[in-house]
């Protein structure tokens, strides 16, 4: 008798994945796996060019002020609210110093 497959008895997901190793903030809804629904970056570009590279506690204090503004905005593009999103995914180190830890 073949068994069933496991996977088949999910429901359909929608993760929200949040980015902010480094000198970007960003946020992407992708619905079951495949399907990108939204895609924010905050580009920290501009700002670390007058220093020849990253500036790590500059990285990190921009961070802390465009999160929230990147997570509504992928939000908003994928016509969904934070009650719609199954499961977060986000950056787990390396990442820059200051507020947010160690420097990648």
């Amino acid at each position: 008798m073949a068994s069933k497959n496991p996977l088949s008895t999910f429901q359909p997901a929608r993760i929200l994945g949040i980015e902010s190793s480094c000198d970007e903030t960003a946020a992407a809804i992708v619905k079951d796996g495949r399907i990108l629904l939204s895609n924010v970056v905050a580009s920290q570009v501009e700002m670390h060019a007058q220093y020849g590279g990253v500036f790590p506690e500059m990285a990190s204090r921009q961070h802390v002020l465009t999160i929230y503004p990147v997570v509504e905005q992928a939000l908003k593009q994928a016509h969904l609210s934070l009650t719609d999103v199954d499961a977060i995914a986000v950056t787990r180190g390396p990442g820059p110093g200051g507020v947010f830890g160690s420097w990648c």
